[in-house]
């Protein structure tokens, strides 16, 4: 099977990602439109119900690098946020403690990113979790 070059995968997914994901629960967009080598992105995620994150709505910063989707986007949460796997100082996201980029493939997607760390704070082990004051920032 041919590989989808970088530039129109990344085409693809900016597509889906202004049509909206699902439920809206996750969003995804081009940092800066004139971006044409598509690097560096915006995430949002809307926190789970029943969770310590309920109604709380998170902010990304996610880069593909040169090498995307044959290596897993830089992920840094924008909104203070205490999960196992985002590094407390910087909220950059360790990529061997985030299943979903531990076991990246060029399969996944910025979608399937997102969608994967929600779930995560919706774990067992995350949804209580203690968290910084909502609106506060790294």
């Amino acid at each position: 099977m041919a590989k989808v070059p970088r530039n129109f995968r990344l085409l693809e997914e900016l597509e889906k990602g202004e049509k909206g994901i699902g439920d809206g629960s996750c969003s995804y967009g081009l940092e800066d439109g004139d971006d044409i080598m598509m690097s560096n992105w915006n995430g949002t995620i809307i926190g789970p119900g029943h969770t310590v994150h309920e109604n709380r709505i998170y902010s990304l910063k996610i880069t593909c690098g040169d090498l995307y989707p044959d290596t897993p986007p830089e992920i840094q949460f924008i909104s203070r946020v205490n999960l196992p796997f985002v590094d407390p100082t910087n909220g950059k996201v360790n990529p061997s403690k985030l299943p979903a980029l531990a076991s990246w493939t060029r399969n996944n997607s910025l979608e399937s990113l997102l969608v994967d760390i929600r779930k995560e704070m919706a774990s067992f082990n995350n949804r209580k979790l203690p968290q910084p004051p909502e609106g506060s920032t790294f």
